[in-house]
């Protein structure tokens, strides 16, 4: 599977960008996707994910409130659209995905496929 995320950029602080991931699967309504995000110096972590059935979304303590995570499964893509953005949020964003469900959804070990990430620049 193939991942290509875009919508990154340089943003003031409160902007609200949003991403988007396409992948090139024949079974996305199936897959787990997620978005991670690593600053300079950082371990990846977990941002948002969306389950496959239900569309049922997760999100991080620190952007709970701020972000929204979706998806289109006619069209591939899952969106993450980012509101009241700070600093701190100042990462590259990667999209990730994996088979069906796992409880584990947090882990970046949990993925088999990413994307190449894209660059978020939160000017103050």
């Amino acid at each position: 599977v193939q991942l290509q995320a875009s919508g990154g950029g340089l943003v003031q602080a409160g902007g609200s960008p949003r991403l988007s991931c396409t992948a090139n699967s024949r079974t996305f309504s199936t897959n787990t996707m997620s978005w991670f995000r690593q600053a300079p110096g950082k371990e990846r972590e977990f941002v948002a994910a969306i389950r496959p059935e239900l569309g049922r979304t997760y999100y991080a303590d620190s952007v709970k409130g701020r972000f929204s995570m979706s998806r289109d499964n006619a069209k591939n893509t899952v969106f993450l659209q980012m509101n009241s953005l700070k600093p701190e949020d100042t990462a590259v964003y990667y999209c990730a995905a994996r088979i069906r469900w796992n409880v584990q959804y947090w882990s970046p070990a949990q993925y088999e496929n990413w994307g190449q990430g894209t660059l978020v620049t939160v000017s103050s």
